[in-house]
């Protein structure tokens, strides 16, 4: 279960890193993080399920946590992995009465949280966060074509090593070995979020570390070779 803490508030300048609030005046940035409430989360804990009021914009500050969505027939879809200082349920914002997926973390995880009202108030006194809005609801929309695109004329190879070169440019940690993808991934989770099997994702990862393109183990995943990784995603 999450739990809500009193007494503290997001840094302004944390704030400012986020895309939604870019260029923000200083005052603004200490507004948003007057008012904003924070939460922490264990590993597995639940932030908000698929279908609950969407009534809250969150901010995750530390740890990482999977949007999964589930269809009518039990099928799942992990949608992102969200990293720290990224914006969660901010369709909240548009004409959205329920959250279409639900969120877990994936790792012990500091979050702050605005609700709907709150946040729509603070736009309606900053014209900058109000056209930062519709620049963030864009781009959303954009990284969602661009996935099905992939799911469409993407073979399952160039799907699966497009995912890992995004994660580790996002979650990447530079060790010894090679770049580790500093997220706990089971081989399922990274099926669900390409849309194939997890014999498929098992069968590529397996041909991979035996060309020395990624080293496996349970839940890690280190890219040994990013320039071979980078031109499996991008061949023809």
């Amino acid at each position: 279960m999450s739990k809500t803490k009193t007494g503290q508030i997001v840094n302004p300048q944390t704030l400012a890193k986020v895309d939604l609030f870019e260029n923000l005046a200083i005052e603004d940035l200490e507004k948003l993080s007057q008012s904003a409430l924070p939460v922490e989360l264990l590993k597995d804990d639940v932030l908000f399920l698929q279908g609950d009021p969407a009534n809250k914009i969150y901010l995750l500050l530390h740890g990482n946590i999977k949007l999964v969505q589930t269809h009518h027939d039990g099928q799942q879809i992990v949608i992102r992995i969200a990293g720290p200082v990224e914006m969660i349920g901010a369709l909240a914002l548009g004409r959205v009465n329920s959250y279409p997926a639900s969120a877990y973390a994936m790792s012990p995880c500091e979050v702050v949280y605005w609700t709907k009202e709150t946040l729509l108030d603070h736009i309606q006194r900053m014209p900058l966060l109000a056209a930062n809005t519709m620049h963030f609801m864009a781009e959303k929309i954009q990284i969602m074509q661009d996935r099905f695109r992939l799911i469409a004329t993407q073979k399952v190879e160039q799907r699966l090593a497009h995912t890992l070169v995004n994660l580790m440019a996002t979650s990447g940690k530079p060790i010894d070995e090679g770049i580790l993808i500093n997220v706990a991934l089971s081989r399922q989770e990274l099926a669900e979020m390409i849309g194939t099997t997890l014999y498929t994702v098992s069968r590529l990862l397996k041909q991979w570390e035996n060309n020395h393109v990624v080293k496996c183990g349970r839940e890690r995943i280190v890219i040994t070779n990013g320039p071979a990784l980078e031109n499996i995603r991008d061949m023809e």
